[in-house]
């Protein structure tokens, strides 16, 4: 299954991670260009990741000790940068 992820958009994983040992209790994904991209979920596996950063996305795992609302927090405040930079 996949989903469209619109331009300068950011959206969280942690739903679509389906392996009990996967490495990560979430991922953030951010869409930092100017283009729809689709994204493959559910998420199976590690190479997941280095797949859709090839796509162009910026893929933030979030392990079991970090802090998910900080992280997630930064990667909003740099893609509104981003996102007031190209309108």
């Amino acid at each position: 299954m996949k989903f469209v992820m619109r331009p300068y958009h950011i959206v969280s994983l942690g739903g679509y991670i389906v392996e009990w040992d996967f490495p990560y209790r979430n991922l953030i994904v951010v869409n930092k260009t100017s283009e729809p991209i689709k994204v493959e979920i559910p998420v199976f596996h590690e190479e997941w990741i280095a797949e859709h950063r090839e796509l162009g996305l910026d893929v933030i795992p979030v392990n079991r000790e970090d802090n998910y609302l900080r992280m997630w927090k930064k990667a909003h405040a740099e893609l509104d940068k981003i996102r007031q930079q190209n309108e």
